[in-house]
């Protein structure tokens, strides 16, 4: 892996790499044993998807990511809410599976093409020490939208085929077809024609993302073969994510893959590390930084302070659900109001829009259900009223 390069002891780094495994193993202890563990999951994909976005440069309201979410926008969701929304996806994809499923190759040509069964899969170096092919993944849900999508999902596995150098020649040949576009036949038709030019331009003919995350996926393979501390590990599969850079479109992944990767080694079980939402508060020159243990020392802290925010924020759920308890005493059983008080505590925001479709009720029967629980309003407008916990 080349890691021989970083000396803990000598460099400072072994007291940052002690700190950072015992706060996640002490918020996954936390996240296990809480009654609002769930919720502050729940809570925590919304945020990390944000983060995520922030990291390469795109600015998403978490409100309009929750109400996207909920089919409930106020506006025509950009192309910012439509890219945070498939992160979200994806972290309710990978904690939802068994903690080795993402890492797999199944796993990976899931979360990358979006196609299940038809997805192009990293190929494996035969060489790699200790690598046994991986069980499918059980229990997707269907994507919403999916006949919507469907053609879209077509073109993707085309690219996919081609990418893998799995296609048929005529897969290659309407991937690499220049403009202008050709006339349309009677096998074809103007929409493939289009399809075709399209993918050409979004991806690079010459870039074999199949072989590169395959090359990724082996290197992450020989870290977990060393015997190295978790978090140890996770910084190695991250160092070699930012350089290899194995998908142009969804450089996102990598985050959510060592993420998933502190999952699969036990260090944080019971949920998925906030790993963007630690790095946004490290600037960009640390987390890039040509200096190899000014790099992993930015990394650990990241996770440091991803750990210190998450207790924080159970904390707060812990006490806002203690308070919602006592309002929720002698009412009756058929009352909607513990609904309400769950929903609350998974969102970081709701709407009277949102509670309604939720709980099959009126929006105005929403709104009397919020005066009586006491949450707090967040927005203070007429038009576009939101109610959460501060």
């Amino acid at each position: 892996m080349g890691h021989d390069s970083l000396e803990l002891s000598s460099q400072g780094l072994l007291m940052p790499l002690a700190r950072a495994e015992d706060l996640l193993a002490r918020l996954d202890e936390r996240v296990a044993r809480s009654a609002q563990g769930r919720g502050f999951s729940e809570r925590q994909h919304f945020t990390e998807a944000a983060a995520a976005l922030w990291l390469d440069g795109e600015l998403v309201h978490v409100e309009d990511l929750v109400l996207h979410d909920g089919r409930m926008d106020v506006r025509a969701p950009t192309h910012e809410i439509t890219r945070a929304h498939g992160v979200l996806r994806a972290r309710r994809r990978i904690a939802g599976n068994r903690p080795d499923w993402a890492l797999s190759p199944d796993g990976l040509g899931v979360l990358v093409a979006r196609e299940g069964e038809g997805a192009p899969l990293p190929v494996m170096p035969a060489e790699t020490p200790g690598y046994a092919e991986p069980t499918r993944g059980e229990g997707d849900q269907p994507e919403p939208l999916a006949e919507e999508f469907a053609e879209i999902d077509a073109v993707l596995a085309r690219a996919g085929r081609a990418l893998a150098n799995k296609g048929t020649a005529q897969d290659v040949e309407k991937l690499a077809t220049p403009w202008p576009l050709p006339a349309p036949t009677a096998s074809t038709g103007f929409a493939e024609a289009g399809e075709a030019a399209l993918g050409a331009l979004m991806r690079d003919p010459d870039r074999d993302e199949t072989a590169l995350l395959g090359e990724w996926l082996a290197l992450v393979r020989r870290a977990e073969a060393e015997a190295l501390p978790p978090v140890m590990t996770a910084y190695l599969a991250w160092e070699a994510w930012e350089r290899i850079d194995p998908l142009e479109r969804q450089h996102w992944l990598g985050n959510l893959l060592v993420a998933a990767l502190l999952r699969k080694s036990g260090k944080t079980g019971a949920h998925l590390a906030g790993l963007s939402g630690g790095l946004r508060g490290i600037s960009r020159e640390r987390r890039q930084s040509r200096n190899r243990a000014t790099r992993c020392l930015a990394f650990f802290e990241a996770l440091s302070a991803a750990a210190i925010a998450g207790a924080k924020e159970i904390d707060r759920l812990e006490l806002a659900a203690a308070q919602m308890e006592r309002r929720l005493k002698g009412k009756r059983r058929n009352s909607r109001l513990p609904r309400l008080a769950e929903l609350i505590l998974s969102r970081p925001v709701v709407s009277a829009g949102l509670i309604a479709a939720e709980l099959k009720i009126t929006q105005r029967a929403a709104l009397n259900l919020i005066d009586e629980l006491g949450v707090r309003e967040l927005t203070g407008r007429g038009r576009y009223r939101a109610w959460g916990i501060v």
